[in-house]
């Protein structure tokens, strides 16, 4: 008897994927976890160069960060049968003059209207980073980021806005205080009200 399910297969298709390996440097690895009983979806810009090599999403200064405002240690943070991590591009996309370059396009377009129906069981998405902020909330999106992320009640309770932790944004954390002494609090504490299933 065939024991796969759709979502399974769709990770395989995922994983299996060289859409635009011509365009990566490193070639393709998607890095990315769910499973249909995530209560909690992340979905941030793509992975870095150590991502890339470890196969680990988040497993670098930025996910040390995002773990902090989530009061999260590792272990829950990577249990995907609770939280689903889903990029807006899934492979490395190379180094441009300023970071790394933005996630291809090719990978929202053609998996994520296929995966994202498939979490039925996410109750709060982080958007993190203006590429998820732009593609989830279309219009409603701030003309910036900090336009968006100031207008962070708008959103809730479906989603919470968050600017990239990458210590490149060490500055904008500076100049944007109000960040982490409110935001930060309210979005730690409906994500452990979501795992306890509170909602």
């Amino acid at each position: 008897m065939n024991s796969s399910n759709p979502l399974d297969d769709l990770l395989s298709n995922i994983r299996n994927c060289a859409l635009c390996q011509e365009n990566l440097p490193f070639g393709p690895r998607p890095v990315l976890r769910a499973s249909a009983s995530a209560r909690i979806l992340i979905v941030g810009q793509a992975p870095g160069a150590r991502v890339h090599a470890s196969g680990v999403p988040w497993d670098d200064a930025s996910g040390e960060r995002l773990r902090r405002w989530l009061d999260l240690d590792r272990e829950l943070f990577y249990d995907e049968s609770q939280i689903a991590i889903v990029p807006m591009g899934f492979c490395y996309p190379g180094r441009g003059k300023n970071g790394d370059l933005p996630p291809r396009p090719e990978c929202a377009a053609t998996w994520h209207p296929r995966l994202i129906p498939l979490l039925t069981s996410v109750r709060f998405t982080l958007l993190v980073g203006q590429y998820a902020q732009r593609h989830f909330l279309g219009d409603a999106a701030g003309s910036t980021l900090t336009e968006t992320i100031a207008d962070w009640r708008r959103y809730w309770p479906r989603y919470a806005v968050l600017p990239h932790p990458s210590p490149r944004n060490q500055l904008w954390l500076k100049r944007h205080p109000w960040f982490e002494q409110d935001c930060v609090p309210a979005i730690r504490e409906r994500v452990h009200a979501v795992l306890a299933g509170a909602d």
